[in-house]
């Protein structure tokens, strides 16, 4: 371990932000744990460094005996001629050695072990600055990109922006300032990294609690966010204070917050949503309350559909089907939505496909036999059946077969 190692050890603690008391620690201990098995305790062995000068020194007694097998040995002849003419056995002689003069599996082990100690700290104060930081946003410069995304400065370590946190079509090059929600730490084969996030959900909350005032002091909440990152989220709120219009904080005065936050979010379509306690108003609200003429909520389940007009179905179901698909993840719903005229033929399909063919006008008990016999149990059978498929059924004519069809067509 050189003087050059010693000024190495000294800039990766600072590139690390390691105290320089711990470094020296670590190097006292790691020479310690590596030259004292060459030593035995009698020869107090003490580790001196020296970052001024970059001078490392390892100091101990060495033990006068008649022949010197070991580091911490002197025979007495060499006692005697070159520290003291009255050393006897068992007197113990001051020595020093720089660091360069051990062998050189001694330097290695030491230089291994003081590593593995640097390494272990440096972990813990990544691990101490996460847990401070961990569901918040942090800003960093993007330093590279590898296999597996961006490499990100965020000041006490390197974080990993990864391909599948990532927004679709968003890019960046070293040097970019970037904003990301940090998700976990995570454990690799040499070290630990942060792992970041601008695709979840929290990364939009946070924004909003940074950009609205009102969400920052607890008047207005944020019920849920659902989020298609890169193309549109929904964010329900409500306020909790009488006289604050939720949605109006959130847009801000001539919609310049919302336009702030939709900024940071490459332009991603944001939907502010006005909670509300009556699934009925939610779902509108949740679609486009002026989109929607009508909400029916099934008997049982969470099953919805919803009516608008022909010219505002595109709307309502969205580019690639986004806007509703949002909507049912916000209102835990499943939604159809219908036009007026789609709706009536939904209930009547429905009411065809409940009812019996005895219901049908016309079918006596023998007729309903016989269709039974064929496979035709419900209205909606003989709805899709044509009158060549009926006639051809024995004991069925062609008139009774054309009775069928437009009985089930008017029922």
């Amino acid at each position: 371990m050189s003087m050059n190692v010693l000024g190495s050890l000294a800039e990766l603690a600072s590139l690390k932000q390691l105290d320089k008391d711990q470094l020296t620690e670590i190097i006292k201990d790691g020479l310690y744990q590596a030259i004292s098995k060459k030593l035995e305790p009698e020869n107090q062995l003490e580790i001196v460094t020296n970052f001024d000068t970059n001078k490392i020194i390892a100091k101990f007694y060495r033990i006068v005996v008649d022949q010197d097998l070991s580091l911490g040995e002197i025979s007495l002849e060499d006692a005697q001629d070159y520290y003291d003419e009255n050393a006897q056995l068992g007197d113990l002689i001051p020595a020093e050695m720089s660091i360069q003069e051990f062998e050189p599996k001694v330097i290695k082990n030491a230089r291994k072990a003081i590593m593995e100690r640097i390494k272990r700290l440096e972990e813990s104060r990544i691990m101490f600055d996460y847990e401070k930081q961990k569901d918040q946003i942090v800003s960093g410069k993007v330093r590279r990109e590898d296999y597996n995304g961006y490499i990100v400065d965020i000041g006490y370590t390197d974080a990993l922006l990864p391909k599948e946190e990532q927004v679709e079509d968003e890019y960046f090059k070293p040097g970019d300032i970037v904003r990301a929600f940090v998700v976990n730490i995570r454990k690799r084969k040499h070290d630990m990294i942060v792992i970041l996030s601008r695709t979840r959900p929290e990364f939009v909350k946070r924004i909003f609690e940074l950009e609205i005032p009102e969400i920052a002091s607890g008047e207005v909440e944020i019920k849920k966010i659902v989020r298609e990152p890169g193309f549109r989220t929904k964010v329900a709120v409500n306020s909790l204070s009488e006289g604050i219009d939720a949605t109006a904080c959130c847009l801000g005065p001539k919609g310049l917050r919302i336009e702030q936050i939709r900024g940071e979010l490459n332009g991603e379509h944001i939907d502010i949503v006005e909670w509300n306690a009556s699934p009925e108003q939610l779902i509108a609200n949740a679609i486009g309350p002026d989109l929607v003429e009508k909400v029916y909520l099934a008997d049982r389940g969470k099953f919805a559909r919803i009516i608008v007009n022909e010219e505002n179905k595109n709307f309502a179901i969205g580019k690639k089907g986004k806007n509703v698909k949002l909507a049912a993840k916000l209102t835990d719903y499943k939604l159809d939505i219908y036009t007026e005229e789609e709706f009536e033929e939904k209930i009547t399909e429905e009411r065809r496909i409940t009812s019996h063919v005895s219901d049908l006008d016309g079918v006596t008990p023998k007729i309903a036999e016989i269709l039974k016999g064929h496979g035709y149990t419900s209205v909606q059978d003989i709805f899709e059946a044509s009158v060549e498929e009926l006639c051809h059924l024995e004991g069925l004519g062609r008139k009774t077969a054309q009775k069928l069809k437009e009985s089930a067509s008017y029922f």
